[in-house]
């Protein structure tokens, strides 16, 4: 009996423990953040594209603070594809990386603008609507 008793504790004990709190969730970065880390350093603090790293690039990097069109929304699907470099990885001439092996982690599903929502890594939204504040 003593043995049933052992193995039922034991039990009960896996049970508490599969029904344990899982640990804290990663901290999520924010959009500047993520900016400052990756693409400050071409782009320039400011988004101007006056980067330390500029001026040893072959093209200058763009200005991202002219990014949306007067009178126009800021077009946050093209930014986002370009970042990831799905706009850009058949040109040979690309200075920027892709980027889509570094933003990953949570995704958010984002209208694309066809009424579907698209799993879209959590990281990228973040630095897109960033991005959308910067704009002039």
């Amino acid at each position: 009996m003593n043995r049933n008793i052992k193995a039922a504790a034991l039990s009960a004990a896996m049970a508490l423990g599969a029904c344990a709190m899982p640990g804290p969730e990663p901290e999520l970065l924010t959009g500047r953040a993520i900016f400052l880390q990756n693409c400050a350093s071409c782009h320039g603090a400011d988004g101007r594209g006056d980067g330390p790293m500029a001026a040893g690039l072959p093209r200058p990097p763009a200005d991202l603070t002219r990014l949306r069109a007067e009178g126009e929304p800021f077009p946050t699907v093209h930014v986002m594809s370009y970042i990831d470099g799905y706009f850009r990885q058949d040109d040979p001439g690309q200075v920027m990386p892709e980027f889509s092996g570094v933003f990953t982690g949570p995704t958010l599903h984002v209208d694309t603008g066809d009424g579907l929502l698209t799993p879209t890594p959590q990281p990228l939204v973040a630095l897109s609507e960033y991005l959308a504040t910067l704009q002039e």
